[in-house]
């Protein structure tokens, strides 16, 4: 990309290094132990890629969101699950409780993510997936603090993330205030308890796990205090998570670029009816169409990253980025395996694990259809509600 600066090539490079060299080599090993890449995080850590958009005088480099991408992009090449740990210490809570969070706050907070922890972010409930408005985990608000109560489901790195942000529903002599975040370090809060893993298809050395939230009792302090009150409270948090929108697109597109480079190098090789499969113009047109697809899901990433008018990426930007790059790396990792042929469904390449990593980036951080509501939202300037009651309350304005 011609307008990177110098800096930025630094970093593409750097990061290209680290991936080419030990994280491809751990990447298998992790799918199959599905064991959390602890040796990988303190790479990272070293390395300057944990904490980059921390502020400089938190200990961070004070990055923005591009250098960040540029990071993500190059580790999805080799592996999805370094890459997601990159984005959750560079974007999504992390970056709600920079731009939100206190003085106390990201002091507390800061070291732990810089020294290689990969914070957890604290939405999805059993009953509450892409209708989180209705989750159900209270904050009561008592003396000196708040008590949360509940259970949040497929969260990220439960058990092994130590800083927390957690949406909770906030409750003051019984009324509903609203909905607040609240930072909880575990194995120093008593109360944030890790329960069931769920097994997973793809992505598997990070683990998803449900947290419980036992009379959870944690300070005032520890409350983020939010721009207009926990009444638009939700809208607030979920702006902080555009970013990590884009973070996840990123993973997806750099798993698909992986996987269309190794189908590069392989039909330039493999040979069948005496030449190689290259020359089929079949192949050839496979190929042209996810280069394409690539390209444009880049593009859509960068200007997401780079159109930040605020703290965050415009939420249209990022739920295009992706949508699109998480539709591409479906298709891409899927042709990527088809043009290797047996091979690539043997598990001995990864081209199967490219596609099962690949997989979840529709679904996770805001499905795709969701997504769609919320691009088409904003195109048409109207409120599309999901409940039939909005929508009869809709029909009836």
């Amino acid at each position: 990309m011609h307008f990177l600066t110098d800096a930025q090539r630094d970093l593409q490079a750097r990061a290209k290094a680290l991936s080419d060299t030990y994280v491809k080599d751990m990447a298998a090993e992790l799918d199959r132990t599905e064991q959390y890449p602890w040796d990988t995080t303190k790479k990272l850590a070293e390395a300057g890629f944990m904490g980059m958009t921390i502020p400089k005088e938190y200990g961070g480099q004070g990055l923005g969101y591009l250098d960040t991408v540029l990071v993500i992009e190059q580790m999805g090449r080799n592996c999805g699950v370094t890459a997601r740990i990159v984005v959750e210490a560079n974007m999504g809570g992390i970056g709600a409780i920079m731009a939100y969070g206190s003085e106390e706050q990201k002091k507390l907070v800061a070291p732990y993510v810089l020294a290689g922890d990969k914070p957890a972010i604290c939405i999805t409930e059993p009953a509450a997936g892409s209708a989180a408005t209705e989750m159900t985990t209270t904050a009561e608000k008592v003396d000196g603090g708040f008590r949360l109560n509940g259970t949040k489901h497929w969260i990220t790195g439960g058990g092994v993330s130590k800083v927390h942000l957690i949406f909770a529903r906030v409750v003051e002599n019984g009324e509903d205030l609203g909905i607040g975040g609240f930072i909880a370090i575990r194995g120093e809060d008593e109360g944030l308890v890790v329960g069931d893993r769920e097994p997973s298809m793809g992505l598997r050395a990070i683990p998803e796990t449900q947290l419980h939230f036992q009379d959870l009792f944690l300070p005032d302090a520890r409350a983020v205090t939010l721009p207009n009150g926990y009444r638009k409270g939700f809208a607030a948090l979920m702006n902080a998570y555009n970013a990590q929108r884009v973070g996840a697109a990123t993973v997806a597109h750099g798993i698909a670029q992986g996987a269309y480079e190794r189908a590069v190098d392989f039909v330039k090789t493999r040979e069948q009816f005496g030449r190689p499969i290259a020359e089929f113009q079949g192949l050839q047109w496979m190929l042209a169409d996810m280069s394409t697809g690539l390209a444009a899901a880049q593009a859509l990433i960068y200007k997401a990253a780079m159109g930040t008018g605020g703290q965050f990426p415009d939420m249209q930007d990022a739920a295009q980025a992706k949508i699109f790059a998480s539709d591409n790396a479906i298709k891409v990792t899927g042709d990527a395996l088809q043009l290797h042929g047996a091979m690539g469904y043997s598990r001995n390449l990864p081209m199967e694990r490219m596609c099962r990593d690949a997989r979840m980036f529709t679904i996770g951080g805001g499905t795709g259809q969701m997504l769609r509501n919320q691009v088409a939202s904003s195109l048409l300037g109207m409120k599309l509600p999901q409940t039939r009651a909005g929508h009869l309350k809709l029909a009836a304005e």
